[in-house]
């Protein structure tokens, strides 16, 4: 399987249980309805998890643009190859998004609350201000970025060989999603934690997109947030760690 496929599939797996579960919890007459944040938090854990497990040994499994960059400022990760694997990022999340409404069409039309909604797609904060909002997304990334770097070791580039997926490969999987497990309990009361601009932007053109009745707005003033503050937050992770 080639990286670029890899980092496709692993993120629409990712993003179809992770976003899943969002639609299992908060849309009407499912079986998981108002299961609660800990439902979410655990089964988002997980879904990190397989997605981890399904690209590790081909791609390093990034899953994500901020772990990506981060990589490539840390000098893990050829900058050549940042394009392609965010292109296949986004569109795998984009893919696992619709997945989800097709999945749960019918509860889609059963639910009337437009921002719960939105809220199976991407995320938006409880409280709205965005300093505080950006400073959360900031955090929280930092604490994974920098918590990646230690999981995938000291290597550099120089230090492997060119058919070495550089990131986390399948031995990752569980310390990396107890990390977001962790980051969800705690620090995912604010925004949601979106930790991963592909993971929210992708699902996010899904929702302006597709057909979904009573859906209302796609949130797009807020959007840059959960884009922005990711990959501010694995900036400061990796100079950071290249400093130490």
């Amino acid at each position: 399987m080639s990286p670029f496929i890899a980092e496709l599939l692993g993120t629409m797996v990712m993003i179809l249980l992770g976003d899943g579960v969002v639609a299992n919890v908060v849309l009407k007459k499912t079986k998981g309805f108002q299961a609660g944040w800990i439902t979410i938090t655990t089964a988002w854990a997980l879904a990190v998890f397989t997605g981890v497990v399904i690209a590790g040994p081909y791609s390093g499994a990034h899953l994500n643009p901020a772990i990506t960059i981060g990589f490539a400022i840390a000098e893990k990760f050829p900058w050549a190859s940042v394009g392609p694997y965010i292109i296949a990022q986004m569109l795998g999340a984009a893919l696992g998004a619709f997945l989800v409404w097709i999945i749960y069409y019918d509860h889609f039309k059963a639910t009337e609350d437009a921002g719960a909604k939105l809220g199976v797609f991407c995320t938006a904060p409880e409280i709205r201000h965005n300093i505080v909002n950006f400073g959360c997304e900031l955090i929280a990334t930092f604490v994974l970025m920098f918590s990646v770097f230690y999981i995938t070791g000291a290597e550099l580039m120089s230090d492997v060989d060119s058919t070495t997926p550089i990131g986390l490969g399948s031995i990752g999987a569980i310390p990396v999603s107890f990390i977001v497990w962790v980051i969800g309990l705690s620090l995912g009361g604010v925004t949601g934690y979106a930790i991963n601009p592909a993971r929210d932007l992708g699902p996010r053109i899904m929702h302006a997109i597709l057909p979904i009745p009573g859906k209302g707005n796609s949130g797009w003033d807020y959007a840059w947030i959960p884009i922005v503050g990711p990959l501010a937050g694995s900036l400061v992770a990796a100079l950071l760690y290249i400093s130490l």
